[in-house]
C-alpha cells in the first residue's frame, strides 16, 4: 500500500466560497450548488441532513444530494461521526451494483454536500406496502441483492447495523440499493475483535447487540436479513412490540408466527437467522451455499467478479487497515477540508492522529520543548506552549472519530505569528510528523 500521507487541503474552500454567488440559502428548489449542481424537489430528510433531487450541469445526469447543515441544533461531533463513517463505508464499496454509489462530496463554510447516486425507485419500503407481502420468487429476489450487497460490505471490513425496509432504495431497473451508512462499523472499531456500541432500530437489530458485551457486526447484520426475509414473505414484522422487555422474551423464545404459505425451505432460513444466540446462528457465507438462495442468482455480480472488474476497489481485505482521513485522501472526487478549516488562518494549523492522547501529548511536549518552550496544562484542558511568561500557543486535542483526534495549534500571542509562519511551523511539523496522518492549513505544510 503507498504511503499514508494525506495532502493538505490548501485553499480549496476559500475558492469554493467565492463560487456560490447564485447559490441559495443551502437548499431549495432552483438552487445551483457550486457552479456544479441544481437542485429540485425535497425527496426526504433525517437527523441533520435533507435530500434533494439534483441535476448535473456538466453531463446533465440525475442524482441525489444529501445537504448537511454545518450550523444545526444536533450535536456537532455527533453529526461529524456519522458523516465520516458514512463517507468512508460508502468509498470503501463504490462499486457494488447493491449498494447506492457516493459520486463526490463537497464543502462549504456552511454546508456540506453528499452527491449520490439517484435511486428513483424510491423506497423498498413503500412498495412492500402497496403489495402487502411478495410472492417467494420476487422476494428472494430482492433478498439475493440484499445478501451479495453486504456480504461485499463484510469482505470490505463494514457492517451496515441498520438494515431495515426504509434503508433499501430501488433504482430505475427495480434493482435493490443499500442506503444509508450512518451507523455503519468500520474494522478500526473493533476491540478484541467485536463491536460494542448499541445501535439500530429495535425490531429489526439483533439481541446481542443491546448488551453492551461485545457482538459480531456480520452476525448482527444476519440478524437483520432474517427479519427481512419474514418481512418480504410474510408482509409484517416478526417481532413487534412497544414493550421492549416483553418483545425480547419473544426473541429468545423464538415466538413469532409462521404461515402456512410460507415454503419450508424459506422457513428454514428464517428460523436459523433469527437464532438468538449468535454464534449458532446462520451466518451470510454459510446461507449463499443454500440450494433455496441459489435459485435466483443468475444474471447477478458476485462480489468476486465485482473485484475482477474493480481489483482495486472491491476485493477482500482492501483498505482494512485505513481510517476515514486515509480513504479521503485518495477519493480525487472527495473534499471534506470544510470540516476542518472554517476560520483557519496563518496563525492556526490542524492535523489528525490515531494514536493515543497520552502519546501525543507527550509528542507535543518533547518538541514544544526542544524547540524552547515551556509546555503546560490548560485550567479547561489543552496544552499551551509558553516562553518567556507568555502563552505563545495553545494545542488542543479533540474527538471527532473512534481512535481518531483532530489536533488544533493555535497561536495566542500575535508578536508571534510571523516567527512561526516562516519556520517554527515547518520545525513542529518535523518534531510531529510520525504521529500526524494528515495536516490542514492555509499554506504548504506537505
Amino acid at each position: 500500500m503507498e504511503s499514508n500521507k494525506v495532502s493538505p487541503p490548501s485553499t480549496t474552500i476559500g475558492k469554493l466560497s467565492r463560487t456560490i454567488s447564485r447559490t441559495s440559502s443551502g437548499g431549495g428548489s432552483g438552487s445551483i450548488i457550486l457552479n456544479k449542481y441544481q437542485l429540485g424537489r425535497l425527496l426526504g430528510r433525517g437527523s441533520f441532513a435533507k435530500v434533494y433531487y439534483g441535476r448535473s450541469l456538466e453531463d446533465q445526469n440525475n442524482v441525489a444530494v444529501k445537504v448537511i447543515d454545518k450550523n444545526s441544533s444536533i450535536d456537532g461531533g455527533l453529526m461529524e461521526e456519522f458523516l465520516i463513517r458514512e463517507v468512508s463505508a460508502m468509498r470503501r464499496l463504490n462499486h457494488h451494483p447493491n449498494i447506492l454509489k457516493l459520486h463526490e462530496v463537497m464543502a462549504t463554510k456552511s454546508k456540506i454536500y453528499l452527491v449520490m447516486e439517484l435511486a428513483p425507485g424510491g423506497e423498498l419500503f413503500s412498495k412492500l406496502q402497496q403489495r402487502g407481502r411478495f410472492s417467494e420468487t420476487v422476494g428472494r429476489g430482492y433478498f439475493h441483492q440484499l445478501i451479495s450487497a453486504l456480504h461485499f460490505c463484510h469482505q470490505n471490513g463494514v457492517t451496515h447495523r441498520d438494515i431495515k425496509p426504509q434503508n433499501l432504495l430501488l433504482d430505475q431497473n427495480g434493482n435493490l440499493k443499500i442506503s444509508d451508512f450512518g451507523l455503519s462499523a468500520l474494522p478500526e472499531q473493533l476491540k478484541n475483535g467485536l463491536l460494542h456500541t448499541a445501535c439500530g432500530t429495535p425490531a429489526y437489530t439483533a439481541p446481542e447487540v443491546v448488551y453492551r458485551k461485545g457482538y459480531d457486526g456480520a452476525k448482527a447484520d444476519a440478524w437483520s436479513c432474517g427479519v427481512i426475509l419474514y418481512i418480504f414473505l410474510v408482509g409484517s414484522l416478526p417481532y413487534d412490540d412497544s414493550n421492549l422487555p416483553i418483545m425480547y422474551r419473544a426473541i429468545h423464545k423464538r415466538a413469532y408466527d409462521m404461515p402456512d404459505w410460507v415454503s419450508k425451505p424459506a422457513r428454514n432460513i428464517i428460523y436459523r437467522l433469527l437464532d438468538p444466540n449468535p454464534s449458532t446462528r446462520l451466518s451470510i457465507e454459510e446461507l449463499m451455499k443454500l440450494s433455496w438462495f441459489k435459485k435466483s442468482e443468475k444474471g447477478i455480480k458476485k462480489p468476486e467478479e465485482i473485484c475482477n472488474v474493480f481489483p482495486e476497489k472491491g476485493c477482500k481485505n482492501y483498505l482494512s487497515r485505513m481510517n476515514a482521513f486515509d480513504i479521503i485522501s485518495m477519493s480525487s472526487g472527495l473534499n471534506l477540508s470544510g470540516l476542518f478549516e472554517v476560520g483557519l488562518s496563518k496563525k492556526e494549523i490542524r492535523f489528525t492522529s490515531s494514536a493515543q492522547v497520552v502519546d501525543i501529548e507527550e509528542r507535543v511536549v518533547k518538541v514544544g520543548g526542544e524547540l524552547g518552550y515551556k509546555v503546560e496544562r490548560g485550567k479547561a484542558g489543552g496544552l499551551g506552549l509558553v516562553k518567556g511568561g507568555s502563552l505563545i500557543l495553545i494545542v488542543e486535542i479533540l474527538e471527532v472519530a473512534q481512535e481518531l483526534w483532530l489536533v488544533e495549534m493555535k497561536v495566542m500571542d500575535e508578536r508571534r505569528t510571523i516567527e512561526f509562519q516562516e519556520s517554527q511551523w515547518e520545525e513542529l511539523k518535523v518534531g510531529l510528523g510520525d504521529i500526524a496522518l494528515a495536516w490542514y492549513n492555509e499554506y504548504d505544510c506537505s
